[in-house]
């Protein structure tokens, strides 16, 4: 785990000595900073894969908000939920995320319509987890079998996020694009000896690093423009 930390705190400094560098571009267009947008999409990535699935599925939302210098305010947020249901293990879990971070776009607005973007950056994520009562059989290997219960247990999963991706405007207001994600678990540890085997927003719960993507359809509220 230390050296995935150590790898995103390389990531974390590249990416602020970046954003500086990129902020002598945004003077060319400072006269497009004025003005608010705040865009709401919804992962429609999501929906296929609810459908390739019988055993698990997540709902997901995307916020951002242009703050100032093509940096971007984002918030993500979702549901999900697994039913476990191998031969010899049985449980359920749900859970809630929320994913906050900003967004730096890769290059600067040449006009006032422009809202299209190219961009990289980062997220802290928290979940909490519920996993209903699981049931469990051994096998002693002479034919014998034993029955068991593990109570019910919440906690929390935090992980970092390093992102990347496109947005699109395709017509006033609405935009489609993707992003791509690498994740890293902080607290694995901490679910004990039977880990969740996923976690709606990050992933495997038995697995420190997790990758990912979404395709997001989004619409934009603008004001304050000139």
């Amino acid at each position: 785990m230390s050296k995935y930390i150590f790898s995103l705190l390389l990531a974390c400094c590249s990416f602020w000595s970046q954003a500086q560098e990129m902020d002598d571009d945004t003077v060319v267009a400072k006269k497009f900073n004025s003005g608010h947008q705040l865009r709401i999409g919804y992962d429609l990535s999501k929906l296929f894969l609810n459908s390739m699935s019988s055993n698990k599925s997540s709902q997901e939302i995307a916020l951002d908000y242009y703050w100032k210098s093509e940096m971007y305010l984002a918030a993500e947020l979702g549901v999900g939920n697994s039913n476990i249901n191998y031969p010899d293990l049985q449980y359920k879990t749900t859970n809630s995320f929320i994913r906050l971070g900003i967004d730096k776009s890769l290059f600067p607005r040449k006009a006032a319509q422009d809202w299209g973007m190219g961009f990289f950056g980062l997220r802290y994520a928290v979940s909490a987890v519920q996993r209903q009562t699981a049931s469990y059989t051994t096998d002693d290997g002479l034919g014998g079998q034993t029955f068991g219960t593990i109570p019910s247990a919440n906690f929390s999963a935090h992980w970092l996020e390093l992102v990347g991706g496109m947005k699109m405007e395709l017509v006033k207001g609405i935009f489609a694009g993707w992003t791509v994600r690498a994740k890293f678990l902080l607290n694995q540890k901490s679910f004990g000896d039977l880990k969740p085997a996923y976690i709606a927003g990050y992933g495997v719960g038995e697995k420190a690093t997790s990758f990912d993507y979404n395709f997001y359809l989004s619409y934009a509220l603008r004001w304050g423009n000139k």
